[in-house]
């Protein structure tokens, strides 16, 4: 059954959780108000992304500014379940909406990438966090691990989410389509034209829906003391937008829209899933397992394992004669 579809294009309030919460309740309202029964924001949005940052870093240098700067990230960062997650389940039980967005999580004292899914009931489905930090990414964030690769059966589809250019990761994409993804979301912090192009390939190779969210975000967002490389002209566009809505057939649905605030939407048919594969499935008949494969690790990977005896065995108990 066709159903609508809604993606946020709009800035965070970086540093300020606070506020950016109570813009996210907003504008998933508004999207709510076109009829929308899926709503995707972009990458980071809660958190915010350090557009133009440097923390101070250079190869074999670190200034005090720059830990300042990070301890400042950290502090606007959330924990992964805990009362914004609350929060954010609140808005998509309210709205009744299944929500997908951006965050920077925090995990002891590290911060990850992470995309966020929540039911129109208000639960906290689960959650992705980035693989692979692009470039300077990795100097703030750390990286996810194969247990955190979900597709969730919706009412709506099977719905998943890869981050950016993760995108361009191929065994990455293939994983997710073997997932049978239908919904594929790709929150992005890339502005640049050709990001249309990428969106496009990835509905036509994975035949799926694919809706790409980025921000539209300007150096007045962020605190007057915030010291970007693009310029600290308050009009100075840090982030475009670009956000779009692409058909398992390639066609684009909806944008893409730059230099400004808006909300995106599409109808989405999954009869056209079906009627895609009927010529290409890439994790199916056009797949070829004779000569290629594919193996993904989905364990976690904890930096500490312990190992405990079994309820009411002692260690000697454990021991072979």
């Amino acid at each position: 059954m066709t159903f609508r579809a809604a993606i946020v294009q709009a800035g965070s309030v970086p540093f300020d959780t606070p506020a950016t919460l109570a813009k996210v309740a907003r504008l998933t309202a508004d999207a709510a108000a076109t009829g929308a029964r899926l709503v995707v924001f972009p990458e980071a949005f809660v958190g915010g992304y350090p557009k133009g940052a440097t923390f101070g870093a250079s190869v074999g240098g670190r200034s005090a500014q720059g830990y300042r700067d990070f301890q400042r990230y950290l502090d606007g960062a959330i924990a992964v379940p805990g009362p914004h997650t609350a929060t954010l389940a609140d808005v998509a039980a309210r709205h009744q909406v299944h929500l997908v967005i951006g965050v920077i999580e925090r995990d002891g004292g590290t911060l990850y990438c992470t995309v966020l899914f929540f039911s129109p009931q208000g639960e906290l489905l689960g959650k992705h966090r980035k693989v692979m930090p692009t470039f300077m990414e990795r100097l703030v964030w750390g990286f996810g691990d194969g247990a955190t690769l979900p597709v969730f059966d919706t009412p709506l589809g099977k719905l998943g989410a890869v981050i950016c250019w993760e995108n361009y990761m191929p065994l990455m994409r293939m994983a997710m389509y073997a997932k049978g993804v239908q919904i594929y979301c790709m929150p992005t912090a890339d502005d640049r034209e050709y990001w249309t192009s990428t969106a496009r390939h990835v509905a036509l190779e994975g035949r799926c829906f694919v809706l790409s969210a980025c921000q539209y975000l300007t150096r007045d967002a962020f605190p007057d003391d915030y010291d970007a490389v693009q310029g600290n002209a308050p009009d100075t566009v840090l982030m475009r937008g670009g956000s779009v809505i692409v058909s398992p057939s390639g066609d684009v649905l909806a944008g893409p829209v730059y230099d400004q605030e808006c909300i995106l939407s599409a109808d989405l048919d999954p009869d056209e899933i079906v009627r895609g594969k009927f010529v290409f499935d890439v994790a199916g008949h056009y797949s070829r397992p004779d000569i290629f494969s594919l193996q993904v690790d989905e364990r976690a990977k904890p930096p500490v394992k312990t190992t405990r005896d079994a309820p009411g065995e002692s260690p000697a108990d454990s021991v072979l004669p």
